[in-house]
């Protein structure tokens, strides 16, 4: 199955549940792209003693996942795209949902 999920807050505890369900979906088989917007675009400067997001982030991407971050939300932080969560437009996640056949929003 392709999941796509879209992640709109960077609240600790929701960004881990949302990459950790991102990695399990991943391990078992499925394609999963994630497209973050709003505060999600900061979830790669996360850091909690309880909620390791940026090692959910990174066993994401070694498991091949894609992530994708709104490059107008990155501007208006200031923040430019990396590696790991390239500048992308609002008609990439357009085009994660037709390319899903499921979405998830945390």
């Amino acid at each position: 199955m392709k999941l796509g999920i879209i992640i709109e807050t960077k609240e600790y505890e929701k960004v881990w549940n949302a990459m950790r369900f991102a990695v399990a979906a991943l391990k078992n088989g499925h394609q999963v792209k994630v497209f973050l917007m709003g505060e999600g675009v900061e979830i790669e400067n996360l850091t909690h003693e309880k909620y390791n997001v940026a090692e959910q982030v990174k066993e994401f991407i070694e498991t091949d996942g894609t992530i994708l971050a709104c490059g107008t939300c990155l501007k208006s932080r200031s923040m430019d795209g990396t590696d790991a969560c390239p500048i992308s437009r609002m008609i990439d996640c357009v085009e994660m949902v037709e390319w899903g056949d499921k979405i998830v929003t945390f």
